[in-house]
């Protein structure tokens, strides 16, 4: 038949496919689908086998980049997940919220929530290969829907220029070290007298901005899934030797303690809502990465235990985190696990005083800000490369074409968060900074309607059987298929409204503090 086929012209070619085709016409999407047996799998229907807007066999699917295979995915995905939210922000969340019981809480959510979506978005993505905006708009036939798709693209539009501007302080900090100036950091008035200077925390951010681009530049397999492959081994070493190192501190296992062992008493509805949210940090959910990793995956490769995989390295190295940094703490604060949740200046503002207190201090901090940049390189490389991926898709752009436009755009909000604690300070949204306030609005705001979007998308449109066949592609199993469908139809959607109804309340409307 293929022989036949190659021997006719175009038009007809195309004529003939089509009539041994099953055909499929949506009135409101224009688009007509169509199956041969070498289309369909068995399972599932190839999304490059459509004929719509963008033609019969776009240029664009047949020459998508990919992941060499399962160990590229799960390392470049798990790089995504491990980020300043596993080991910067958890641990003072935990400190926080209860400890032991908030660490119980993140998992139980971890291997349920977490496990339902990032499933869904990985699914999604390797069934559409598209962009996050593709993607929703194969097959969200509202507008509602569709423009889920968009708000996946804004998200990281709004989150990369301020971690970028944090890996700027992070780059700050570990020259500090490396030139045997650590001691400097622990002095009082040091991180808020770097941050407002303007210039110096600007070159910092530019910096940062640039090693991400380079490795956007190499592509996915030679950029992303590499410097992957070495980063994440090695902050898993790093991490280890760190965390082992600061237990064994006289007066840590008190620390030990009230972040290994749930306490009841400690726990609290704002528990269970702040691990939730932490989780969309934590995982990159909501953030259109997993989306773009999924249209990057090979369809042998399983989606079941990669996912299993990406959630026992984010939990570890988020469990590793509260190692390093909670016992050290609570030690140099003579057991009192109160100076652990002093929020965004634990890792700028306490640690480096935590370090100074130290024997090979200068040494430990060197290593611990090493450890950080990759973790916040691993993540940035992973949501530029989302950005990317709708500009070539949509835009039909070059690789370098829409980095340079992306890196661009970058800067230009970046300077907003870096100049709001400086010069710019006095400018403030809703009572925020910048980049307090693109925190905000991104994590709190925008990612779990873009959850709930999802959720209804998969569970109500595309149907949690389709993302079922789709997940036994690679693997002809799905074992936890009746927990997704649960989760994804009726569970996950309550708690994401939850979510968003808590944040609005405490930090818009102020109904409540916490």
């Amino acid at each position: 038949m293929r022989e036949g086929l190659l021997r006719r012209k175009p038009g007809e070619a195309l004529s003939h496919l089509q009539n041994k085709c099953v055909n499929i016409f949506d009135k409101d999407r224009k688009m007509i689908e169509f199956f041969h047996e070498p289309c369909y799998t068995g399972t599932t229907f190839r999304p490059n086998h459509r004929i719509g807007e963008e033609g019969f066999m776009n240029k664009q699917h047949s020459k998508r980049s990919a992941f060499s295979g399962k160990i590229g995915f799960v390392l470049s995905a798990a790089g995504a997940s491990v980020g300043l939210g596993n080991i910067w922000r958890f641990p003072y969340l935990a400190a926080k919220y209860g400890g032991g019981i908030f660490l119980l809480v993140y998992i139980v959510l971890a291997v349920t929530f977490g496990y339902t979506m990032i499933v869904a978005e990985t699914a999604l993505g390797r069934m559409t290969k598209k962009s996050p905006v593709g993607a929703f708009g194969t097959f969200g036939k509202s507008g509602r829907l569709k423009f889920g798709g968009w708000i996946n693209a804004v998200i990281p539009i709004l989150i990369v220029p301020y971690y970028s501007v944090i890996g700027g302080w992070v780059i700050r900090y570990l020259s500090a070290y490396v030139s045997g100036h650590g001691s400097e950091l622990a002095q009082d008035g040091y991180f808020s007298g770097f941050i407002s200077s303007g210039l110096s925390a600007e070159v910092c951010f530019l910096i940062f901005t640039i090693f991400t681009l380079v490795i956007i530049f190499a592509g996915v397999r030679n950029g992303v899934e590499r410097v992957s492959k070495l980063m994440m081994p090695v902050l898993v070493v790093l991490s280890v030797i760190i965390a082992v190192y600061s237990v064994t501190r006289p007066g840590a296992l008190a620390g030990v303690k009230y972040f290994l062992v749930p306490n009841v008493a400690n726990f609290s509805w704002m528990t269970v809502v702040t691990a939730m949210g932490q989780m969309f940090y934590s995982l990159s959910i909501a953030m259109g990465i997993l989306v773009t990793f999924g249209s990057y995956m090979k369809e042998d490769v399983s989606i079941e235990e990669s996912t299993e995989n990406v959630e026992v390295f984010d939990t570890a190295i988020a469990i590793m985190a509260g190692l390093m940094i909670i016992p050290a703490v609570i030690a140099f604060n003579g057991g009192d696990p109160s100076q652990v949740n002093s929020g965004p200046g634990l890792m700028f503002i306490t640690l480096p005083m935590v370090f100074d207190s130290m024997k090979f201090g200068t040494i430990i901090g060197a290593v611990f800000f090493l450890l950080v940049l990759f973790a916040a390189l691993t993540s940035s490389i992973s949501l530029m490369e989302t950005l990317v991926s709708v500009l070539m898709d949509k835009a039909h752009m070059k690789r370098k074409t829409a980095t340079i436009a992306i890196t661009a755009s970058c800067l230009i909000i970046g300077m907003l968060s870096c100049l709001g604690y400086g010069p710019w300070a006095t400018i403030t949204i809703i009572g925020m900074q910048f980049l307090d306030f693109f925190d905000f609005i991104s994590n709190s705001v925008l990612m779990p309607i873009v959850a709930l979007l999802t959720c209804i998308l998969i569970g109500h449109v595309v149907g949690a059987k389709v993302i079922a066949d789709e997940v036994k592609e690679g693997a002809g199993s799905f074992h936890r298929e009746k927990l997704h469908r649960v989760m994804v139809r009726w569970v996950a959607p309550v708690m994401l409204a939850a979510i968003l109804a808590s944040e609005l309340a405490t930090k818009v409307f102020h109904l409540f503090t916490i």
